[in-house]
């Protein structure tokens, strides 16, 4: 795991340093008819890392691994993402994912290799999970960080620098 939290690490890092580069104004571009801009991704992704550092800690403190989802769409609309500075979203989604890496790096591997079941990964994992599959919180750290490297690799093929 050590591995992988150093590649989660460095893409934030680099991420973080591609992003400033962004505009405020190409900030506040969607990405086509329908889609986000890039403010409205970093801030699901800071919605993303509220949601799931809350999972991360309550797999750790509790046998059950039934998370309560959240409205992504309805989250970005109410936070009105497009009104923040662009430099104070970045520094908010940075400073967050480092404080996730910290806290998964605390956890020992036989919490995070731990099969839990049941479970509802199957309706809030990005890649979902078979309801009678069980699960670990490794799968869920992993998940959760290819979830935003996913919503990075959107911003880099929509915004043109």
């Amino acid at each position: 795991m050590k591995a992988y939290l150093d590649e989660f690490k460095e893409t934030v890092d680099a991420a973080f340093e591609r992003l400033m580069l962004i505009s405020e104004e190409q900030s506040r571009v969607p990405g086509g008819e329908g889609k986000w801009s890039p403010k409205e991704i970093i801030g699901h992704l800071i919605d993303s890392a509220a949601n799931n550092h809350a999972r991360f800690v309550q797999a750790q403190l509790y046998d059950g691994f039934v998370f309560s989802g959240y409205e992504q769409d309805k989250w970005v609309t109410v936070q009105a993402y497009n009104d923040e500075p662009w430099d104070r979203l970045l520094q908010l989604w940075r400073h967050y994912n480092l404080h996730l890496l910290h806290v998964m790096s605390l956890i020992g591997e036989e919490v995070s290799g731990k099969l839990r079941s049941p479970h509802n990964l199957h309706q809030i994992a990005w890649r979902a999970v078979a309801e009678e599959q069980p699960v670990t919180l490794d799968y869920l750290i992993r998940d959760y960080v290819d979830h935003l490297k996913h919503h990075l690799g959107q911003i880099s093929s929509s915004v043109v620098l």
